[in-house]
């Protein structure tokens, strides 16, 4: 059998070599799962090491979204406490200055003392602010959260603690505002009665009880918000205080309430949701081809 000679090319007729040519886009190869030509697939059977192939899909095996998925505004979750505080603020421009604000809340208050209100009735909602029941019901609340084991101690210690800050803020208070008391309550010695400490004793011990018991459950803020009210309308029937006095006491106490570590908003990594089966994030590694 003879070999045909193959004519052998020289170095000045050579073509020069082609260099591989970098393409855009995805590698494409024709696996047995595309269903179509074109259909981009590894070769090796492997999924991409991107974000885009471990996105998981939307509704009806959409494109979903890629991570991270934005969140809330970083200042969302503190605007109760600048309403409070802007409200506070507001209250006591009002009642500093003799505004229109202060005459209508005394005539307000006027009307409450002489309502129908039983007044056994208002004096033992009134007494569910003195300091002398609302702080053992909120050391006893600490003591069960603790004993259960829903809140260490120190949790509960901390937040605990914030009752401490109520004198702290409302003594000074009254002392710079010296707002006089209703008729019943005289004037001269008696003044400074904004904001109102039984209000703000109230507010603030039985929302620990509600932090550290109920954990916060929305059934227990409704009860809460309603003792509260009781408590602020037993102390204007009763002539402890006015309106304005109560509602500028809850004011500080939504602020010392809602300051804690749980509703700080809190800065980390973001997030990324990664489909099952999906390798974990990042760059992947050099394969022979």
């Amino acid at each position: 059998m003879s070999e045909t000679s193959r004519p052998q090319d020289t170095t000045a007729d050579a073509a020069p070599p082609v260099l591989p040519r970098h393409r855009c886009g995805c590698a494409v190869a024709h696996t047995t799962g595309a269903t179509r030509p074109g259909s981009p697939h590894r070769s090796d059977d492997r999924p991409p090491h991107t974000p885009r192939g471990a996105r998981c899909t939307g509704r009806d095996g959409g494109s979903g979204t890629l991570p991270p998925v934005p969140g809330p505004p970083a200042l969302l979750p503190l605007l109760p406490v600048l309403v409070a505080l802007v409200t506070f603020a507001l209250i006591t421009w009002q009642i500093a200055a003799h505004g229109p604000l202060r005459a209508l809340d005394e005539r307000l208050g006027t009307a409450v003392a002489s309502s129908a209100v039983p007044r056994s009735l208002a004096g033992f909602l009134a007494d569910l602010g003195n300091a002398s029941v609302a702080v053992p019901v909120m050391l006893a609340a600490g003591g069960w959260a603790v004993w259960r084991g829903s809140h260490t101690w120190r949790r509960a210690l901390a937040t605990s603690l914030r009752m401490a800050a109520v004198p702290a803020l409302i003594v000074p208070l009254k002392l710079w505002i010296a707002r006089p008391g209703p008729p019943a309550m005289g004037s001269g010695p008696h003044d400074g009665f904004f904001p109102s400490g039984h209000a703000a004793t109230a507010a603030v011990a039985y929302g620990v009880v509600v932090l550290l018991v109920a954990r916060g459950r929305r059934w227990a803020w409704l009860a809460y918000a309603l003792l509260n009210v009781g408590v602020g309308i037993g102390l204007v029937r009763c002539g402890y205080h006015w309106p304005l006095d109560v509602l500028g006491a809850w004011c500080v106490a939504g602020v010392l309430l809602w300051f804690s570590p749980r509703s700080l908003p809190q800065r980390g990594r973001p997030h990324f949701t990664v489909s099952p089966g999906a390798p974990p994030l990042g760059p992947a590694p050099h394969s022979a081809r």
